[in-house]
């Protein structure tokens, strides 16, 4: 059965300079049925309240500005707005991205037949070519996952039923990234059900500048080392030796001091690749495992 309404939840922190592409993207869903928005304020302080609040689509999106203050991360944010949300059916999006017409329709139509549906993402028409070098996704037609286990929902780009994720806790708090993931295999572990529709699609933004890129990708590998110290025993597994060794040695190899005219890696991927294993290592000594 399809929900009677869907709230769409937007996790936020000081997104003032770029929620409203979302915003305007989201009242132009081809989408007939009800809906409201919900603009989860994790403790912004660029004037974000006051933005909703008077937003010239408030009223077509039935949008609705609430505080998630208590606890700092996106995982408080997101369990705040389902604790909110008004729809049997709860969609995620991101601020500083950009979903495509037929995103929340898409997401709703594959909801009578899972718990959980996780959407596609491109990022072809929201980024510059040079940042796309670095990362560059496309649409796909089979779900996300890591090599080793379940598939799993990007954050930016979910719809779950909202009893099915009160019914595991929601999202974990003490998770500051990778929660997305983690709720996704909890969701399977528990016996309910993921499918994936890649015609739920979100234009997804990348981190501009050297600097940015680094960083999220040190975070993402930090992330898979929580990960695996939480799923191991539900049967995760590390890459093979062979394939981390044969990461480390393209790392060396085609390390920016070697001229990129031979190379043909540009900068900014070895970047985002050196920050992934960077953050793996990190991870794995905070969490006191393995897991490169």
């Amino acid at each position: 059965m399809s929900p009677s309404l869907v709230s769409v939840v937007i996790p936020a922190y000081n997104g003032v300079d770029v929620i409203d592409e979302q915003l305007q993207a989201l009242s132009s869903q081809q989408y007939d049925a009800s809906m409201e928005v919900i603009v989860s304020d994790n403790n912004s302080t660029d004037g974000l309240r006051d933005f909703i609040e008077h937003h010239p689509q408030a009223r077509r999106l039935n949008l609705r500005w609430i505080s998630a203050s208590r606890r700092q991360g996106i995982s408080h944010a997101r369990n705040a707005g389902v604790a909110a949300a008004s729809g049997e059916f709860v969609a995620f999006c991101d601020a500083d991205d950009r979903v495509h017409p037929t995103w929340l329709k898409a997401l709703v139509e594959a909801a009578p037949g899972a718990d959980l549906v996780s959407g596609a993402l491109e990022t072809a028409s929201i980024n510059s070519d040079e940042v796309q070098k670095w990362r560059r996704l496309e649409p796909r037609d089979e779900p996300y996952s890591y090599a080793t286990y379940l598939p799993h929902a990007m954050g930016c780009n979910f719809g779950v039923w909202k009893s099915s994720y009160q019914a595991v806790g929601g999202c974990d708090e003490d998770m500051l990234i990778g929660e997305d993931v983690d709720i996704s295999w909890r969701i399977q572990q528990a016996g309910m059900t993921f499918a994936y529709e890649p015609r739920a699609l979100v234009a997804y933004r990348l981190r501009e500048g050297m600097k940015a890129a680094w960083k999220q990708a040190k975070a993402y590998g930090s992330a898979d080392a929580i990960l695996y110290a939480k799923h191991r025993h539900h049967g995760f597994r590390r890459s093979s030796f062979r394939s981390v060794a044969a990461e480390v040695a393209g790392l060396v190899l085609l390390n920016p001091l070697v001229p990129q005219a031979l190379t043909g890696l540009p900068r900014g991927k070895w970047v985002t690749h050196a920050g992934h294993l960077a953050g793996r290592i990190a991870g794995s000594a905070n969490q006191r495992i393995i897991y490169v």
